[in-house]
């Protein structure tokens, strides 16, 4: 497995380079840790701080492992009109997690906007979109895990 620093260093001198060295990090680990934070700031001369700034700014970059089960719902004004909030609620109810909280096994997250706005309200879980996602297409796709 490709270390942070090995990641950091190939995205050194690329436009972007330590979002991208961030983001592949989590690709490659699931996660950004503290250590994995220090590593990108030492290979593009950042401080600690400006490194965790760019973590906590962008809401892909985890800091903690993600659950086996994590469920994406679209809460953009398309689904909304289409049903998204209570379905947001029944789902909250299903897996026993708050919108925005995550246990040892589910995690429910925002996301705004699947590019399935015709087919709301959408959903996306384990990185596979579903279109006009309740509570049946959301059981249909656990029983999958």
């Amino acid at each position: 497995m490709t270390t942070a620093l090995e990641i950091a260093e190939c995205n050194k001198d690329r436009v972007g380079g330590v979002l991208r060295a961030l983001r592949e990090i989590v690709a490659a680990h699931g996660y950004v840790s503290r250590e994995q934070e220090h590593a990108v700031a030492e290979v593009f001369n950042l401080s600690r701080a400006e490194v965790r700034g760019i973590v906590s700014f962008y809401h892909d970059l985890k800091t903690t492992p993600a659950p086996p089960l994590v469920v994406r719902i679209c809460q953009a004004e398309a689904c909304q009109a289409a049903g998204g909030r209570a379905f947001t609620r029944q789902a909250e109810d299903v897996l026993g997690v708050k919108l925005g909280e995550a246990n040892k096994n589910i995690g429910l997250e925002a996301v705004y906007c699947l590019g399935l706005c015709a087919q709301g309200p959408s959903m996306m879980v384990n990185g596979r979109p579903v279109a006009y996602a309740d509570v049946e297409a959301l059981a249909e796709q656990m029983k999958d895990r």
